[in-house]
């Protein structure tokens, strides 16, 4: 099976590629060549204006865009986050529709943001009283771009929680203050967290290429989202560290204005859709997920 994909060398992407490099032949977009170290069976692309369209694939996999939680929300960051994940997506859309075989299968990025800040608990892929905020109008935005292409193909969209490694993503920012003893829950701390520890992650990736019965919107968060305050408690306590600290609202909006909205509102979504189809997460529970990690 071939497979292009798209931000192959962020957390999700190189973590995928590295795993299942002996069972796939990849074909990744990147304009950091020199950071990748693949080796056989994976071919670099800096652009997919060298596509003239996706014949040659089997699978596409669309994981690239800017961080939405690496800068302060300024106009222009903004329409740099959006743009970083409309643009690559509409190229994608037009190379589909001028294959003649098309892929059979298209996974885009998206994120839990969709749903908005909310205090409904188990929130599932059928629900639609999302929050009207930026985080939801971006997901919404590139969900739509997504679903545009080809009708021979399957598309799926990756709704991902707080994606847990060691290798960076969230966690990487937050363990500096936490090995030192200054971790804080933040706000009220009774704001959900839906996380998802890294080989879940993937593992769930390949299992929807596996299953051809799922399709459209698929949560991937661990079954068991966490409160913020419990979230860091557990942080700590694997870090043999205290948590004694709160960070208060005010002083997360000073230090990152409306991006604070991501940490002091929360969602706790559960992933119908994978457990539905049978899907068995290694690392359903919190305490376990962050003792598999080399912290």
């Amino acid at each position: 099976m071939k497979i292009l994909i798209t931000g192959g060398t962020g957390l999700i992407g190189s973590a995928f590629i590295e795993r299942y490099q002996a069972l796939y032949r990849f074909t990744v977009l990147t304009r950091r060549a020199n950071a990748t170290n693949y080796g056989s069976g994976v071919d670099v692309i800096s652009s997919l204006a060298s596509l003239d369209n996706l014949d040659d694939f089997d699978v596409v996999i669309n994981l690239q865009g800017e961080p939405i939680a690496g800068k302060r929300w300024s106009s222009r960051q903004k329409k740099s986050i959006i743009d970083s994940r409309i643009d690559v997506t509409q190229t994608l859309k037009a190379l589909f529709n001028r294959s003649s075989n098309p892929p059979a299968l298209f996974i885009s990025g998206s994120a839990i943001g969709f749903y908005g800040r909310q205090e409904t608990k188990d929130i599932d892929e059928s629900f639609t009283q999302c929050f009207n905020e930026f985080s939801h109008k971006l997901c919404e935005r590139w969900e739509k771009a997504a679903t545009k292409v080809s009708s021979k193909t399957r598309v799926c969209l990756l709704r991902t929680g707080i994606v847990l490694s060691e290798r960076g993503g969230a966690l990487s920012q937050m363990l500096p203050s936490f090995k030192i003893g200054a971790g804080a829950a933040i706000a009220s701390g009774k704001q959900y967290m839906s996380w998802i520890h890294i080989d879940d992650m993937i593992e769930a990736i390949n299992f929807i290429i596996e299953h051809d019965d799922i399709h459209g919107p698929v949560n991937l968060t661990s079954p068991q989202p966490a409160m913020n305050k419990d979230f860091s408690k557990s942080l700590a306590k694997r870090l043999n560290r205290p948590c004694l600290l709160s960070m208060p609202t005010f002083v997360m909006r000073l230090l990152f204005g409306e991006m604070a909205d991501l940490l002091i509102y929360g969602q706790h979504v559960v992933p119908k859709k994978l457990i539905d189809k049978g899907y068995q997460f290694k690392h359903p529970e919190l305490n376990e997920a962050l003792t598999s990690l080399s912290l």
